[in-house]
């Protein structure tokens, strides 16, 4: 994984809360597992329409603020998985936005 893009979040506090919080509810609704895969971190989904349409722009959203962060949303086996990697050093930041989906630390 490349490692050229700064490992930092751009987001001041009051949005980086406020994106938490957004975070936090699509998992408490729709959130049906997550799983570890090395240095990759998968979260499924149950599949809806609203669903994909508010992870697609959580997506979006983290891709401008944490740009170190790879992020893909597929459908698979009827559940919306989307993938979350870091490099090393990102590493943290990708394990806090999946136990944000998972409602940990709440």
């Amino acid at each position: 994984m490349s490692q050229d893009k700064p490992i930092a979040c751009s987001l001041g506090a009051n949005a980086l809360e406020q994106r938490r919080a957004t975070i936090a509810d699509i998992g408490a609704e729709s959130l049906v597992s997550q799983e570890a895969k090395g240095d990759q971190r998968l979260l499924r989904f149950r599949s809806s329409a609203a669903t994909r349409q508010r992870l697609e722009g959580i997506v979006a959203a983290e891709v401008e603020c944490c740009s170190f962060l790879e992020l893909s949303l597929t459908e698979r086996d009827g559940e919306l998985v989307l993938s979350i990697a870091a490099p090393e050093a990102g590493q943290a930041i990708a394990d806090e936005l999946a136990e944000t989906f998972a409602g940990v630390g709440k």
